[in-house]
């Protein structure tokens, strides 16, 4: 795929992410989850809305950024799903997948990292 279409693919994801994220902070909201599952879900869903908004950025960036803001775009992508995602199916009731979560943090932590590296390493013009 090339930068450009990559760059797209990012900005869709964001959209889905923070499209998602309203929605569950809506459930959470006025879906009458017991106390602990609600502190869940919104943790979840701030966790989420925030790292949507670096998803965006990275993929905004990219140009620039290069090779390694679009691997911090796609570590936020994944970690989103693997961390928030997993966090959030919890708080639901829903079945749990091991220990996805903390991959998905340590994923997320990791893009910011990238990004860190993308912004430091000489510019790049963009195409």
């Amino acid at each position: 795929m090339m930068a450009g279409g990559l760059q797209r693919l990012w900005v869709a994801l964001a959209g889905i992410g923070g499209a998602s994220g309203v929605a569950l902070a809506a459930y959470g909201a006025h879906g009458g989850l017991e106390e602990h599952a609600a502190r869940l879900l919104a943790s979840a869903v701030e966790m989420q809305l925030w790292h949507v908004l670096a998803l965006l950025a990275a993929a905004l960036w990219s140009p620039r950024g290069g090779a390694p803001a679009h691997l911090a775009a796609a570590g936020f992508a994944l970690g989103l799903v693997l961390f928030c995602a997993t966090v959030a199916a919890g708080a639901l009731g829903l079945p749990r997948f091991g220990p996805l979560a903390p991959v998905g943090g340590t994923m997320l932590m990791a893009s910011w990292g990238l990004l860190t590296v993308s912004a430091l390493r000489p510019a790049k013009r963009p195409a």
